[in-house]
């Protein structure tokens, strides 16, 4: 059993190193293609390397519950696609104006919303979860804030985003139950994929031409990314348990921050390391369960899981 936790562990350490450096292939897709180009590419790429595991992983049953609105796989996907958008696209476009390192730990702040969002759900939320929220929100005044007191506009669209990347997680909190994971996960790439190449048609110039010279961003966010630290995580997440899923996976910041180091020449200074201290372990408390968080009668936590 011990083995088989490591090995869990492992595969989601692999799967937040992935998301977290995706961040810097994304800043550098934009060097040839504008965002909703890059987004259109990769979610459309990474849906298809999903389309052959439907040959190997069987639909999950699903159990019909009583008294709660069904939807059907296109409407689910549907739904989970535009909130995978909106976050997607303000990610997007933010890393326009901000470092690799920002974004990751700013849009991490979904760990945090994602149990406060749920109270107006009726969904209880642990004391810790407010303390790691206090902590998050000093890191990101100073992390963020500019000398005029203002939130820096890329780190604001990071900021939004995180609001929608939550939204996501309660989404498909709320449909993984009515149908099968994967199957939700190939619409809802492609929904995505489609309203973005949409926009990018509109607003932007995409050619063939230059999305061949960010093949390889491309590449790396989609099939990486989407593709193998998805599987990683579905895989992974069957016997890993939920703490360490959350709490590994919250790692995926502190690689955005090391990619955009070594990778990008990214500096921080040191009120920018101490801002991004506080907000990992806000991040790590919010996950952190106490006795008080388990009452009888307290409905469950959603838990925190994200399809980049």
């Amino acid at each position: 059993m011990q083995t088989r936790t490591l090995r869990s562990d492992l595969m989601l350490l692999i799967t937040a190193a992935i998301w977290g450096t995706a961040f810097v292939a994304q800043r550098v897709g934009m060097d040839y293609v504008g965002p909703f180009t890059f987004t259109a590419s990769r979610f459309f790429l990474g849906a298809l390397s999903l389309l052959p595991l439907l040959l190997i992983l069987k639909p999950a049953p699903v159990k019909p519950v009583e008294g709660k609105i069904r939807l059907n796989l296109w409407q689910g996907g549907l739904i989970a696609g535009s909130f995978l958008f909106a976050g997607a696209t303000l990610q997007q476009v933010g890393l326009q104006y901000t470092t690799a390192g920002n974004a990751g730990f700013i849009t991490g702040l979904y760990i945090i919303l994602v149990p406060i969002i749920a109270l107006f759900w009726g969904q209880k939320t642990g004391r810790n979860t407010w303390i790691g929220g206090v902590l998050a929100v000093v890191g990101l005044y100073l992390l963020s804030i500019t000398d005029d007191f203002t939130l820096a506009y890329g780190d604001l669209l990071q900021l939004i985003g995180a609001l929608f990347w939550a939204g996501h997680v309660l989404v498909i909190g709320w449909l993984s139950p009515q149908m099968d994971a994967l199957r939700l996960s190939i619409v809802q790439f492609f929904t995505c994929g489609l309203v973005s190449l949409g926009v990018a048609l509109f607003i932007e110039e995409p050619t063939f031409a230059n999305i061949g010279m960010a093949w390889q961003p491309i590449a790396y966010a989609g099939l990486l990314s989407v593709g193998v630290a998805y599987t990683l995580q579905v895989f992974a997440q069957k016997t890993a348990p939920a703490s360490h899923a959350a709490i590994i996976l919250s790692l995926e910041a502190v690689f955005a921050v090391l990619g955009g180091y070594f990778l990008l020449g990214e500096r921080l200074d040191m009120q920018g390391i101490i801002g991004c201290g506080l907000m990992l372990a806000g991040m790590l408390i919010s996950q952190i369960s106490t006795g008080n968080d388990s009452e009888k009668g307290s409905k469950k936590e959603p838990q925190v899981e994200m399809l980049h």
